[in-house]
């Protein structure tokens, strides 16, 4: 059954409980095309969807919602809020108890523990480390994600919690396998940093010097979008399968026929 997709503008909305959410529509390809309008969205998680943001989010036509947010940010978030006829497939990209220690002291932690583990590039150095694992340790989850858009999953959105780390590299991951430009990628990518769709940090502790501006400095490496993250997945990809077709053929498993159904599903025909 083929399902009639809308075309969506590509005008942002306001979303009062959904951050950095967007259509990637618009992103030039290597070969002169454009990604489809209304086929791709991204965005930070749905739990705190207000009535008037599920309406729109159900109006876009969506077939599935790919959240790859672990056990422990939904414990700390909530789940979704549910759309009417939409799939959601959860799908975790990070092991909640991976750095549990390092998430509590960044939540709760005074001035001394965060310098100690976050002071002098730590930070920085963290999150570089987090998307090479993604590359090489998540393969059969980004496989199964291109597989299912490829097949019928197709208007899909894409978020984990702030919708900058996990569902950024997945957009990216996608975007590289019909052909959209390194740079728009990352042009894309990078967005994540406009103040309106920042993630909203959360501290234990509401006192002013749990969220002064020594304390904020030390946590931005963690809560920004930067091209040395994404550089760095990509220099993954490279350094483990010599290039991204390999990558995505050996890596993925992602036959030339599964290729071309993602560029069908994703990608405006040529002219």
């Amino acid at each position: 059954m083929t399902q009639q997709v809308p075309q969506t503008p590509s005008t942002e909305p306001e979303l009062a409980g959904v951050r950095n959410f967007r259509d990637v529509g618009g992103l030039p390809t290597v070969d002169g095309r454009r990604v489809r309008h209304g086929r791709l969205y991204r965005s930070g998680h749905l739990a705190h969807a207000t009535a008037s943001d599920a309406a729109y989010l159900s109006a876009l036509g969506l077939h599935t919602v790919f959240d790859f947010r672990n056990a422990a940010d939904h414990r700390l978030e909530g789940p979704d809020v549910e759309l009417p006829g939409v799939r959601n497939v959860s799908l975790p990209l990070s092991d909640p108890a991976d750095g549990a220690e390092f998430w509590r002291m960044v939540r709760d932690g005074n001035l001394d523990q965060l310098k100690s583990i976050l002071a002098d590039g730590k930070g920085a150095d963290r999150m570089i480390a987090s998307y090479r694992l993604i590359v090489t340790e998540r393969t059969a989850e980004h496989s199964r994600v291109l597989h299912a858009l490829a097949e019928d999953s197709v208007p899909a959105l894409m978020h984990c919690a702030a919708g900058k780390d996990r569902a950024g590299l997945s957009i990216a991951v996608t975007l590289l396998a019909v052909g959209v430009e390194r740079d728009a990628i990352e042009a894309d990518y990078l967005k994540s940093n406009d103040p309106h769709r920042r993630y909203k940090v959360r501290r234990g502790s509401t006192a002013p010097e749990a969220m002064s501006a020594e304390v904020m400095e030390l946590l931005n490496p963690l809560f920004d979008a930067r091209s040395a993250y994404l550089a760095a997945a990509f220099e993954t990809i490279d350094e483990t399968w010599g290039d991204t077709e390999r990558y995505f053929s050996e890596g993925l498993g992602l036959s030339p026929e599964t290729r071309e159904r993602l560029r069908e599903r994703l990608v405006e025909d040529a002219a």
